[in-house]
């Protein structure tokens, strides 16, 4: 099974991809779309210009393509890009997202592909905790709802830090997972890297009550 996989850097699109390679998939290539808009519906923007480098990180191809990030409209620049290629099958990061799932089933159907979602429905605490032991060191690079603070961004995620995004859960009624827009994240490294993102240069942008930790610099290592 030959299949694309939606990628963002994020920690979702990223287990997406380790959870496809030990099914014995073919994951190629990674498919980026750059949003013009940090409010897309359907894609990430914060950071988006590390996927290059993750992707070096991981040893499979990037294709990418911009994206004006506006509703629907960006969807065609989607099957623009997945109809090019030789693959069977797309997968995709969604947990809980009927918007986003729904919307690449449409596209796969037009042209012809599966669309797979291995995340999808999972318990979302347990996600996480999966995550962190399977070894992917993940940091938070945006908040956006109530209950979190600038000491949020660049925090890692460990089991400490899911404990602190359950009880958030419990006050605020956030998805612990982030899938509700609520945080995003960024992948350094994990079981399939051959290399590790090193942050040379980054900074924190606070608005009132949400903020992004935005990479300036950074670099790959080997592990």
């Amino acid at each position: 099974m030959k299949v694309a996989a939606l990628f963002s850097g994020g920690k979702d699109s990223v287990f997406a991809v380790y959870i496809a390679q030990q099914y014995g998939w073919d994951v190629f290539p990674l498919v980026t779309l750059h949003s013009e808009k940090q409010d897309s519906w359907m894609f990430h923007s914060i950071n988006i210009h590390l996927t290059e480098l993750l992707a070096q990180a991981i040893d499979i191809p990037l294709v990418k393509k911009s994206t004006k990030g506006e509703k629907e409209k960006e969807l065609v620049d989607l099957k623009n890009l997945l109809q090019d290629l030789e693959i069977d099958g797309v997968i995709s990061g969604a947990i809980a997202s009927e918007y986003q799932r729904t919307r690449i089933e449409k596209i796969c159907d037009e042209i012809g592909i599966k669309s797979f979602t291995p995340l999808w429905h999972k318990n979302q605490e347990l996600l996480l905790r999966d995550q962190v032991k399977a070894g992917f060191h993940i940091i938070i690079v945006g908040v956006f709802a109530s209950g979190f603070d600038e000491t949020w961004l660049g925090k890692t995620i460990d089991e400490q830090t899911i404990d602190a995004l359950v009880r958030l859960n419990e006050k605020y009624r956030i998805n612990i997972a982030g899938e509700g827009g609520e945080f995003e994240t960024l992948v350094l490294d994990g079981p399939l890297f051959s290399q590790k993102l090193v942050i040379d240069e980054s900074v924190k942008e606070w608005n009132r009550d949400n903020g992004i930790f935005q990479v300036k610099g950074a670099h790959l290592e080997k592990r």
